[in-house]
């Protein structure tokens, strides 16, 4: 059975956990989860990271909750004490914080040892009540649904492997359509131009990337939008106005720079 988002679904994505926000671990997820949705027709339109706090995680998940086909959480479902997604979901959405007999069974199977399985490690099996397991085939500890909100690990290899396990379930929208105008012209050469023909374009979104590569700056110009012919029209458009203002364009199907 899969979800039943509106006919343009989309998504949002909160990180949880203050080793993020203090710098000492890179957030790996976002990107992830947002080009794998975009590949089933949503777009991520937020993200938001917020630390270990009961308030804040619960004050984000009612916003984005509200707004948002689906929203997606990392982190804070393992077995320490600062691991509170689980708790705040639950008060969220008004549900008791339950231990789940499938989430135990599951736990039992992957330790298979008593002395192993400690209370800790049964704190992974605390789930809101009336919530869906998702099935983590990593280290069996699992994730969970309740209404639109889907929580993961905050461990890169185990939130995708549960994002994997998720997307047949997901309801996605139209096709995204992309093109990649890449340069070596300056951003403020091409400004004018490239809002000239944003504005001729409205359904397809541009955006300019600058990079620097090989010792040379250049620009990566970005079209998406759900009308491939639109897109088309417009990367022609971007690639002219490149070779008008002495550039060379280099078009390339898809997002690479």
């Amino acid at each position: 059975m899969t979800d039943a988002p509106a006919a343009s679904p989309t998504a949002a994505v909160l990180v949880i956990g203050n080793e993020v926000l203090s710098g000492r671990t890179k957030d790996a997820n976002l990107s992830h989860i947002a080009a794998t949705l975009a590949g089933i027709g949503v777009p991520v339109r937020e993200a938001r990271v917020v630390p270990d706090v009961e308030a804040e995680i619960i004050a984000a998940l009612d916003a984005l909750r509200h707004r948002y086909t689906y929203v997606f959480t990392t982190g804070g479902i393992g077995p320490t004490h600062d691991d509170i997604t689980s708790a705040c979901v639950a008060k969220a959405f008004g549900v008791a914080l339950e231990r789940n007999a499938e989430a135990v069974a599951r736990l039992e199977r992957h330790y298979n040892d008593p002395a192993l399985l400690n209370e800790a490690r049964l704190r992974m099996a605390d789930i809101p009540a009336g919530a869906v397991l998702i099935d983590n085939p990593v280290s069996q500890a699992p994730g969970f649904r309740i209404g639109n909100v889907h929580v993961l690990a905050g461990v890169p290899r185990i939130m995708q492997a549960m994002l994997d396990g998720l997307l047949p379930k997901l309801q996605g929208g139209p096709a995204i359509h992309a093109r990649t105008v890449s340069c070596s012209l300056g951003e403020g050469t091409i400004a004018k131009d490239l809002g000239d023909i944003q504005a001729r374009f409205p359904t397809v979104d541009i955006g300019s990337y600058p990079y620097f590569r090989n010792g040379f700056f250049g620009v990566s110009l970005v079209l998406r939008g759900t009308d491939e012919s639109a897109v088309e029209a417009a990367a022609a458009e971007v690639a002219g106005m490149v070779t008008a203002l002495g550039g060379t364009p280099t078009v390339t199907i898809g997002t690479a720079e």
